[in-house]
């Protein structure tokens, strides 16, 4: 990535965002477009927003590392285990995520998130990676004595700004075999999280065939696929983030997502 950004926004017909962009052009225009723009913004320059900022559907992977799996002490099921985001629960890279005032118990977890190109219903796993457009870093912050409030997660996976998502996308051209990718989170520098994508229980494949089982996939949606062992919740003693905190989730060939901690006002 370099140190300056084209503004695409105009530059394309009916490109607004970058659900447009997905929705309706190519990577192709897009860098055509991008070599046509002579505007340049520097990256220091710009506030970045969480990767598609207005999806339809988010959806999250739960217990999908077997590192994780061990220590949740959890059985290995024969599905994944899946749960929704709004998008107001998100930020982008470099924006505070907030600890809310009634917790303090905010969680990391390091993960990869994928984007949805080509929509589609009963998709085959063999097919699943002709739908995706692109990859990128996440952080499903989780407020965890509300997650555990009862069976259902949604409470504690969806407070605002609690979970972060960036710093761009990565188109799967650039990036080469998504498997021996790296993935590592970590909280005012020390390790926390560590694993490669080829541990997930359930494969990207695997996510894609069975959650367009369910639902028709369209572009734009986001299927953020687990995370690894090291969670905060886990520990001994347990680690939660707190205001002041940085946390940052690395992977290999996208970038790092970073962003402060705060409480909320």
């Amino acid at each position: 990535m370099g140190e300056e950004i084209a503004p695409l926004a105009g530059a394309m017909s009916g490109v607004a965002n970058l659900c447009d962009l997905i929705a309706h052009s190519s990577v192709a225009e897009a860098r055509a477009a991008v070599d046509a723009v002579r505007e340049r913004i520097s990256l220091a320059d710009i506030e970045y927003l969480p990767v598609i900022p207005n999806p339809s559907k988010i959806f999250c992977i739960g217990v999908n590392y077997e590192t994780h799996r061990v220590e949740t002490n959890r059985e290995r099921l024969g599905y994944p285990i899946v749960f929704l985001r709004v998008a107001d629960s998100q930020v982008g890279h470099g924006a505070p995520m907030v600890r809310p005032r009634v917790s303090e118990r905010l969680d990391f977890e390091g993960e990869v998130a994928l984007v949805i190109g080509k929509g589609g219903r009963d998709i085959s796993e063999a097919a699943a990676y002709e739908h995706v457009f692109g990859y990128s870093c996440y952080n499903d912050g989780s407020v965890r004595d509300w997650q555990f409030h009862t069976s259902q997660w949604a409470p504690g996976k969806n407070f605002a700004r609690t979970g972060a998502f960036g710093p761009w996308l990565v188109t799967p051209d650039e990036l080469g075999e998504i498997a021996e990718l790296k993935l590592e989170t970590r909280l005012n520098g020390e390790i926390m999280q560590s694993a490669t994508v080829d541990e997930m229980i359930f494969s990207i494949p695997e996510q894609i065939a069975y959650l367009s089982t369910i639902v028709e996939l369209r572009p734009g949606d986001v299927i953020v696929t687990g995370t690894p062992g090291g969670v905060g919740v886990k520990r001994d003693p347990q680690v939660f983030m707190k205001a002041g905190d940085i946390c940052e989730v690395e992977v290999s060939g996208i970038g790092v997502l970073s962003n402060p901690i705060i409480d909320q006002d």
